[in-house]
């Protein structure tokens, strides 16, 4: 209760401090910047000192609460007012209201800041004794901390102003300064957990750790899962053992159903690992189930993509024997049009692709009957490098030599003019474009023109 009274004393003081300073800006209400009295009549200035007097004994009498005012009049023209204020409330401190201020504001500027002062100090004393403490002044928002969501809502205050008396135990600091430094709940959108792969991409797995692998991809629907788990098994479908081993697992049909997602990474994946796989015989045999919806997709995606050119490979891979080419077959002027349309990584693709049909010659007769873009013709151009012009006359030299072998010289006239026949064979300029590449500057490509024209 000690507290809880000098707390009120201190309000008391507060009040009757108020008064006098309210008593004394009244008295000396009108007075100019000069700190000029008016001139009164004589009955007026004895009424004014009367009451000044006893507003000076009232006021020495409430010098207990910590406030000394005093009131001057000097002169009868001329006048000087001094307030002196000292303050006795503790370890705060003291606050002076110095004459100086009358130079400036007069004394009603310095009875406002009486006032103001008076007010603050009751308050920070009155603070001070409270055990919860009661943060006194302005309250602004800390604008380098967010506005905390956690428990309470409330969003933390800093200060502008005194230095508050508050004592707070340094378990509640630290409190406070962790959740002044949280993040807001609803700040950022909550991520979910990462998952543990347990086996690292480039591992080299063994049955039992292929089919957990197998395993996880056939029951997850997380896009990171399955792209990690397709990337491990096209990793260790690299090893000829390991091509076995996915097969007797059931793996290539969980495999193959990942390149019906509409994920193009997904997809890639899938047919990285396809790709690697169909080097085994027995894999093609599986995987040939597949390879038109393969080719479908590599078609009508996004032209030079890596799902484009990861489908190329494998298409490639399947048709480097002749068992499977026929599938493939009603594809052909879609892949001569993408020759014309892809660029170099994609025309090298898809000319191996092609090279692939041209060694075979039970295809030559669909081949060469297909519609292909005269723009084709310039592939034999000085300007491609090495290996596209290496491949162009290895494309050219095969269907020459199909087309000698298989008598499709006397039946010209089965082929249209937008074939590929009458483009290499009946038009001549296929044949002129060669002969000017004999001059190429590359050993290679030359040696390689001749043993074209011989051909010839």
């Amino acid at each position: 209760m000690g507290r809880t009274r000098e707390a009120g004393c201190v309000a008391a003081g507060v009040v009757i401090g108020a008064g006098a300073c309210y008593c004394v800006y009244r008295l000396t209400w009108g007075r100019d910047d000069s700190e000029k009295v008016w001139d009164y009549d004589d009955d007026n200035e004895d009424e004014e000192s009367s009451d000044i007097t006893e507003i000076e004994v009232e006021t020495e009498k409430r010098a207990n609460t910590g406030v000394e005012a005093r009131a001057r009049l000097q002169g009868d023209s001329k006048a000087k007012a001094e307030v002196d204020v000292e303050l006795k409330s503790g370890p705060v401190g003291k606050e002076e209201a110095h004459p100086g201020a009358q130079r400036d504001g007069g004394l009603e500027a310095k009875a406002k800041a009486l006032f103001s002062t008076l007010k603050e100090q009751a308050s920070a004393k009155a603070g001070k004794g409270t055990r919860l403490g009661i943060i006194s002044g302005t309250r602004t928002l800390a604008s380098s901390l967010p506005c905390p969501g956690g428990r309470g809502g409330s969003c933390h205050p800093t200060r502008s102003g005194t230095r508050s008396g508050n004592r707070v135990s340094g378990k509640s600091k630290g409190r406070a300064r962790t959740k002044s430094t949280r993040t807001p709940a609803t700040a950022w959108p909550v991520r979910r957990g990462k998952f543990n792969f347990p086996y690292k991409i480039d591992d080299i797995l063994g049955a039992t750790d292929l089919q957990k692998v197998l395993n996880i991809l056939e029951r997850t629907n997380d896009p990171f899962i399955q792209e990690v788990a397709l990337v491990t098994l096209g990793n260790n479908a690299a090893y000829s053992f390991n091509q076995n081993a996915i097969r007797e697992l059931g793996g290539l049909p969980i495999i193959a159903k990942m390149i019906k997602t509409k994920d193009p990474i997904i997809r890639e994946k899938a047919y990285n690992a396809l790709n690697n796989l169909s080097v085994n015989a027995e894999n093609q045999g599986k995987i040939k189930a597949y390879i038109s919806q393969v080719c479908d997709d590599t078609m009508i995606c996004r032209l030079d993509s890596a799902v484009q050119m990861a489908g190329l490979r494998l298409l490639t891979n399947m048709t480097v024997t002749n068992h499977y080419q026929h599938l493939l077959s009603y594809s052909f002027p879609d892949f001569f049009a993408l020759l014309f349309l892809g660029n170099y990584f994609t025309k090298i693709q898809i000319m191996k692709l092609i090279i692939n049909f041209t060694e075979n010659p039970a295809m030559t007769q669909e081949l060469v009957s297909c519609k292909v873009p005269s723009e084709l013709i310039s592939l034999f151009n000085k300007e491609w490098d090495r290996e596209i012009l290496l491949n162009i006359l290895t494309l050219f030299e095969n269907i020459n030599d199909n087309i000698k072998n298989e008598g499709l010289a006397y039946s010209r006239k089965e082929f249209s003019r937008s074939s590929l026949f009458f483009l290499f064979k009946e038009s001549g300029v296929c044949v002129k474009k060669i002969k000017a590449l004999a001059s190429h500057s590359d050993l290679v490509v030359k040696v390689k023109v001749l043993k074209v024209l011989t051909k010839l």
